[in-house]
């Protein structure tokens, strides 16, 4: 029986593959047991993806769409230091309960090449970062504060991965860390602005949330036209 190419076929080939991925984390899956799984033959496999490489792609973006769904299901607290915290976790979350996905989307490294679906969440991470430098709370560029978080969350990821074993106090440790980094809350302990804007965001309930934000952004504007003074 012959099966017609749709674009139904294509999501079953890419469904078969990244089944295949999670049975087996980190092990190479055959192209002829995607297509035994779905019923056809190898061409129809190349016509929609073109090589091996080109199905992978697609798991790869598969696994992206996945990710962000549970994201984007995630309320934001109003407070983007606080949203990188809980982002910090999901990511950790995420690729421990999907190591297959994980090590396609962040571990396999092919120098001068990244998939266009990594994009998607970097460009998340640099939406908050720009909202926490507007607010005067980066130390840093917000471009190099959204890279070091991120390089730093799949680092611990990765780690829990090969190790398979979750460490919540090392990937606490290495998130507050890399927090203190960016926002230079170790060098700037004695600035009351800034330890006013720290406790207004981690009680946004005592003002209320719209005044806690009108807040941060009043004395983040302050923070700036302080530094310009100095």
């Amino acid at each position: 029986m012959t099966v017609t190419p749709t674009s139904h076929t294509r999501e079953r080939l890419i469904s078969a593959a990244a089944d295949l991925i999670a049975a087996a984390p980190g092990e190479e899956f055959s192209l002829r047991a995607v297509c035994e799984t779905v019923g056809v033959k190898m061409p129809t496999l190349y016509h929609f993806f073109g090589s091996k490489q080109g199905l992978i792609n697609a798991v790869i973006k598969h696994g992206f769409d996945l990710y962000l769904g549970e994201k984007s299901s995630m309320e934001s607290s109003g407070d983007p230091i606080q949203d990188i915290r809980v982002g910090w976790d999901a990511h950790v979350a995420f690729g421990l309960a999907n190591p297959g996905f994980y090590s396609l989307m962040y571990g396999k490294v092919q120098p001068g090449y990244s998939p266009e679906a990594q994009s998607r969440p970097s460009k998340i991470l640099l939406g908050l970062m720009t909202r926490a430098a507007t607010q005067g709370r980066l130390a840093v560029p917000a471009q190099q504060a959204a890279a070091h978080i991120l390089v730093t969350n799949i680092g611990v990821t990765l780690r829990q991965i090969v190790l398979a074993a979750p460490d919540p106090a090392l990937s606490q440790a290495v998130r507050e860390g890399a927090i203190s980094a960016i926002t230079g809350a170790g060098t700037r302990a004695d600035n009351p602005i800034t330890t006013t804007i720290e406790l207004a965001a981690a009680q946004p309930d005592v003002l209320g949330r719209a005044e806690t934000q009108l807040l941060i952004k009043w004395l983040g504007e302050l923070s700036r036209d302080n530094e310009k003074l100095q």
